[in-house]
């Protein structure tokens, strides 16, 4: 086929794709996408406008804290009770856990009430960590209140030992080995026979760094069931306390061991009423109370990115509001435009009629239609998220507010995500709106497959697993393409839509979306194909 000849081939593709956005841009729908982005646009900043963060102490409004960042730049948790000693770039440090117990307090007004009794999550064991500072680098093998051994590094990193617990008749006994920027984790049974748990490399830690041991127990997580079985969360303070013995510490310097809180604590009722956190050493025994958390900020660590799209459901809602009546609208043709709001015979009749008496390709016509609401509303939904996005996140910081970071990159993937979901919900829109040849049908039928399940997951409304099926099985699956937030297995926090979690990465997610987009399009196009009577 020669050049020309291509040209002829795909002229009529091209003289479609033109019509229809002349169709498109009369009627005020160019200035309804504009609409859509500053739906999104507008909402969000003003809520990060409006969100102002505010601390006082003494009478007297201070900056409020935020989580120390850990060596990638992240929001982190980093506080526990610490017994240490300096250690330098060969060394080892061997502890044998004997115990680990624990207590779980209510919060007001039952904060009276005590349970004793250790969250999954609760540690005890030895680390070595670039200092004393929250968020500095670190390895540590410990023992846990329900995952077994474990030896952690950098707070994201996570690896499996045995998993047993600890217990006086079934001790455990836990050694690092320190050789530069390695850190090898050990345990063993009998202190005879060790198995390897891990390694962990720690780039650019100092010559001298602190090991020793440590204690800590996150909040534990409680869920209250709301009227249609949805949940709001609420977090009770939690205390570990474990019992070491066999503790050595091979090339460190001479010298006693030091402690002390790393982060705050010590500060809650039941602290200053019961237990302390603390340390107790007597003939060889250390036993430590500790409270808190090692490893990546939980949910409550700050805002996440995609918190300032709060007007993305409805910027989606105009969206699918001027697709659906583009699909029902009138073609223009060579010779005249008709104002009929959806197709009929006396449509049909004057294409065949411009078009040399050929009746028109209805999946051709329709896939013009496709293309021009698709990039209309992917240019709104970039407009959208790239303006509200960094710009509401400044706002918040501005206002005294934690932002958690992400990279360039995410950023990046998240606008464009927001932008295909926008044009994909458009498609899905316009060929319901050619499948039911009803506007008002359309859009009711696009808002309750896309916007509904997302709307009743978020409140949140839906108990748990309904809200997860419905945001894996619906269209509503391509919000999923917002998601900065990340699941760590050893975070406590309430997995579930209401909190910025979906149950689909953001690719399926979106993949759901298209899958019914394309069904819906092949629905209409058949349809489209039949000549009207």
């Amino acid at each position: 086929m020669t050049s020309t000849d291509e040209t002829t081939a795909m002229s009529p593709v091209t003289s479609a794709v033109r019509r229809e956005w002349a169709v498109f841009r009369s009627r005020g729908r160019v200035i309804a996408m504009i609409a859509a982005a500053l739906a999104v646009i507008v909402p969000g900043l003003l809520t990060a406008y409006g969100d102002r963060a505010s601390c006082g102490a003494g009478g007297v409004e201070i900056a409020c804290p935020t989580d120390p960042a850990g060596p990638d730049g992240r929001a982190v948790s980093d506080q526990f009770f610490f017994v240490h000693r300096p250690l330098g770039e060969n060394g080892v440090i061997t502890a044998r856990v004997t115990s680990m117990t624990g207590v779980i307090t209510y919060p007001p007004p039952d904060h009276d009430k005590i349970v004793p009794g250790l969250v999954p999550w609760a540690k005890a064991g030895i680390i070595v960590k670039d200092g004393t500072g929250q968020g500095s680098t670190y390895a540590a093998l410990m023992v846990t209140g329900g995952h077994g051994v474990r030896m952690q590094h950098d707070y994201v990193h996570d690896t499996a030992g045995r998993p047993e617990g600890v217990s006086p008749r079934s001790p455990r006994w836990l050694r690092l080995v320190r050789s530069g920027d390695t850190v090898t984790g050990y345990e063993s049974a009998d202190g005879r026979r060790w198995t390897r748990v891990g390694t962990a490399r720690l780039a650019g830690a100092p010559r001298t760094v602190e090991a020793g041991l440590f204690v800590t127990s996150p909040g534990d997580l409680t869920v209250r069931r709301t009227g249609l079985g949805g949940g709001t969360t609420e977090t009770r303070f939690t205390q570990a306390t474990a019992v070491f013995d066999d503790v050595s510490l091979d090339g460190a310097p001479a010298g006693g061991w030091r402690h002390g809180a790393v982060g705050e604590m010590g500060h809650t009722d039941w602290e200053r009423n019961h237990r302390a956190p603390g340390l107790v050493e007597a003939d060889g025994t250390f036993t430590v109370t500790g409270s808190g958390d090692i490893g990546p900020a939980g949910a409550e660590g700050g805002h996440d990115m995609e918190d300032t799209l709060v007007g993305l459901a409805a910027g989606l809602a105009v969206v699918i509001a001027v697709a659906a009546r583009f699909a029902v609208a009138a073609p223009r043709t060579a010779r005249s435009v008709t104002t009929e709001p959806r197709m009929t015979r006396s449509t049909t009749a004057a294409v065949r009629t411009a078009r040399g008496g050929v009746p028109p390709s209805g999946g051709r016509d329709l896939a013009a239609r496709a293309v021009v609401a698709g990039a209309a509303a992917f240019s709104a939904g970039l407009v959208a998220a790239g303006v509200t996005m960094p710009v509401g996140a400044e706002i918040l910081r501005a206002n005294g507010n934690a932002v958690l970071p992400v990279s360039w990159l995410t950023l990046s993937r998240v606008v464009l995500g927001v932008a295909v979901l926008f044009a994909v919900t458009a498609v899905l829109a316009l060929a319901l709106g050619a499948l039911l040849r009803r506007t008002w049908a359309a859009v009711l039928g696009a808002m309750s497959a896309v916007i509904l399940p997302y709307v009743l997951g978020a409140l949140p409304l839906l108990p748990d697993e309904a809200a997860r099926w419905s945001l894996r099985l619906t269209p509503a699956a391509g919000f999923a393409v917002q998601q900065t937030a990340v699941r760590y297995p050893q975070v406590v926090a309430h997995y579930v839509p209401s909190e910025g979690y979906f149950p689909l990465p953001w690719w399926a997610g979106l993949g759901v979306l298209c899958g019914h987009a394309a069904l819906a399009m092949a629905l209409a196009a058949s349809r489209w194909r039949r000549p009207a009577v």
